[in-house]
């Protein structure tokens, strides 16, 4: 019975979502801060003056009237989840969709605001009720499978503001894609998935003013934040619907395999697979999204700095894992470097699939593994 309560839920959130799918090209004087750009935005130059997923804030939209961009193309959801419903619409694009499909950006976005609203009450006191996260998770993850390219773009719509859930969510998406990379059982993909959400459920016991802080932490401070996995674990011990091995995941997802990690400075094999997953999660998230203190980098930028900087504190079959979910870029793919540059993949190295060679639109080509102070910003 509860089965089926549970399936004609989503069933009937994922039909109101149907009706909410779909472009609006809209005037760019009609713009409000939140949009999210669906479409490349050019002026009279074969390179864009704004990127598709970019998220717009008054400056943003300053420098399109700049350029006398009169109509832009942008989804109709604002980036905190809500309906973008604009003075006047020029047109509307719908997405052609199937019994299978919705659009998997618009159900993140709402489920960042439900995981805010949920994170919200944890702070009040409220139990972690499993089975609420379950109602607004599980149905994300099983549609993350199906658009498993978006899961990781999911970077480009996170905010300052609201970065912190958007954390929550999109860790629990890359650590259930991974573990199902990984061949995990359906069972335990779930688990894992659900352990990358509330990794950090602990912080619902820090400070308030810890967690808005926007300059440097003390010693101290600094201290206390550690102690969010310990909290974690607490918070949900007893829970009977989380595995054990989830919540180990919370407790040691901060954990290095050369002991170098928090809270216990655990080392190789006395860290949990499943930790050693949503730990990659974390890391990888956190440094390809904006924060407050600390700009966004290109997810190629961020997996060699993992795989370099950080070597010998990861998994090493995760870890590829990752750069083989990520780097799913092919002879032919049209990349942007971090010069502005464009080009034509030509040749994909096997060793070190983040610098193909680049066959540049002035015809140059160029070798990104001899080139190292060049990296790919985005693929197109």
């Amino acid at each position: 019975m509860v089965f089926w309560v549970q399936m004609f839920y989503h069933r009937k959130k994922r039909n109101m979502l149907w009706k909410r799918s779909g472009i609006l090209l809209v005037k760019t004087n009609c713009l409000i801060e939140g949009c999210i750009l669906a479409k490349d935005v050019f002026s009279k130059t074969s390179k864009p003056i704004m990127s598709k997923k970019t998220i717009i804030t008054n400056e943003l939209k300053d420098v399109l009237q700049a350029f006398l961009i009169n109509e832009v193309s942008v989804e109709r959801n604002l980036v905190n989840g809500d309906l973008f419903a604009p003075k006047e619409v020029v047109d509307i694009e719908d997405i052609k969709m199937n019994t299978h499909e919705v659009n998997f950006i618009s159900v993140y976005l709402d489920s960042v605001q439900q995981f805010k609203r949920l994170f919200k009450g944890w702070q009040a006191g409220a139990t972690v009720d499993i089975t609420s996260v379950r109602k607004v998770f599980v149905p994300l993850l099983e549609l993350g499978f199906i658009n498993d390219k978006d899961v990781f773009s999911l970077h480009h719509y996170s905010t300052k503001s609201d970065y912190f859930y958007h954390h929550l969510v999109s860790v629990g998406l890359i650590s259930g894609y991974l573990a199902k990379q990984l061949n995990f059982g359906k069972g335990d993909i779930v688990q894992v998935a659900l352990a990358g959400c509330l990794c950090d459920v602990g912080m619902a016991k820090i400070p308030q003013n810890l967690l808005e802080k926007k300059t440097s932490l003390t010693l101290e401070e600094y201290n206390e934040i550690k102690r969010h996995p310990v909290y974690g674990q607490q918070l949900l011990r007893n829970s009977a619907t989380l595995k054990n091995e989830a919540k180990m995941a919370i407790l040691q997802h901060h954990e290095r395999l050369d002991g170098s990690g928090y809270p216990n400075g655990e080392k190789g094999n006395r860290i949990h697979i499943f930790a050693k997953i949503v730990a990659i999660a974390d890391v990888y998230h956190a440094m390809t999204s904006e924060r407050v203190y600390r700009r966004k980098q290109s997810p190629f930028r961020v997996l060699e700095m993992i795989m370099h900087d950080d070597f010998g504190k990861f998994d090493i079959e995760i870890l590829n894992s990752l750069v083989n979910s990520v780097v799913s870029i092919s002879i032919g793919s049209v990349v942007k470097l971090s010069d502005e540059s464009t080009g034509t993949v030509i040749f994909m190295n096997s060793r070190y699939p983040t610098r193909p060679v680049i066959k540049l639109t002035n015809g140059t080509l160029v070798d990104l593994e001899r080139n190292r102070e060049l990296f790919i910003l985005e693929t197109h």
